[in-house]
């Protein structure tokens, strides 16, 4: 493996095609597509600088790299990514990637990021930016902080553990998604999703969780959550109080206290959602 030490790299493609290619403290500056075309990377300690500069890779490894603002795009249709404790403030990163791994990875502008991409495993990651996770399958996260809205658009086979979700429509025409541990605050929550299962959750959603096929929660919590469930078919255990329920098509759903029941005979059949109040 060729070593690459404190090289300060312009130009457009400066290592196109590279193989085989140990890089460190590194400064990818002006020039597009720096490593298109390459395999076999490790990166350590490096800065990109400009756009576009992993495109059609394979088998790279970053580790405590940094993506300024104008490196947007920076990795897109390329298979087996590893990033781990880098910085990114560039956005519309990872698109149409596949075999992505993340840890502790900070987005400041995540802005159309993760989007088509398939097989991603993610740790500690801290997000900013709206349209994260588009249409992407087979995610992983365990320690997600999310700030921006419309996240995980039409994803599908979504696992989400010990996160913090600040997003209004999260979830919107997803499929197979299953949250853990996390907190979610935005409205509209998971609308024309199919099979949404929270667990050991708590929301905070105006108009949240409507219009699902099969919405599963289990000892959630949900805080200020008013017209849940429109046309939803649910199964539902909430701790606590829900401030508002409205028609939902079939199911169960148990509370504590539920401060507005609204069935509405002309819309729905009442006799298909068995509704428990334990206030």
């Amino acid at each position: 493996m060729k070593n690459i030490n404190e090289a300060y790299l312009t130009g457009e493609r400066a290592l196109f095609g590279g193989q085989d290619l140990h890089i460190t403290n590194t400064i990818f500056n002006n020039g597009e597509s720096p490593l298109k075309h390459s395999q076999n990377i490790t990166l350590e300690s490096c800065m990109f600088q400009w756009k576009y500069p992993l495109w059609y890779a394979k088998n790279i490894t970053l580790e405590n790299c940094t993506w300024l603002e104008m490196a947007r795009a920076g990795v897109w249709y390329s298979n087996c990514v590893t990033v781990t404790d880098c910085a990114i403030e560039a956005p519309k990163n990872f698109r149409r990637c596949r075999n992505l791994t993340l840890n502790n990875v900070s987005f400041a502008n995540a802005a159309e990021t993760l989007w088509h991409c398939n097989g991603v495993k993610a740790e500690n990651v801290t997000a900013k930016g709206d349209y994260f996770a588009l249409n992407s399958e087979n995610l992983s996260f365990n320690g997600l902080t999310l700030y921006g809205n419309y996240s995980f658009d039409g994803a599908k086979n979504v696992t989400v553990k010990n996160a913090k979700l600040l997003s209004k429509d999260a979830f919107w025409n997803s499929e197979n998604i299953t949250v853990y541990n996390s907190f979610i605050s935005g409205e509209y929550l998971g609308w024309n999703a199919k099979n949404l299962t929270l667990i050991n959750c708590t929301v905070e959603s105006l108009q949240g969780m409507c219009y699902i096929q099969n919405l599963t929660l289990k000892n959630c919590r949900l805080l200020n959550t008013t017209l849940a469930f429109e046309y939803s078919t649910v199964q539902a255990e909430i701790t606590g109080k829900v401030e508002s329920i409205l028609n939902p098509t079939a199911g169960q759903i148990t509370a504590n206290e539920i401060g507005e029941l609204i069935l509405e005979r002309d819309k729905i059949d009442p006799t298909k959602t068995k509704i428990i109040c334990k206030g």
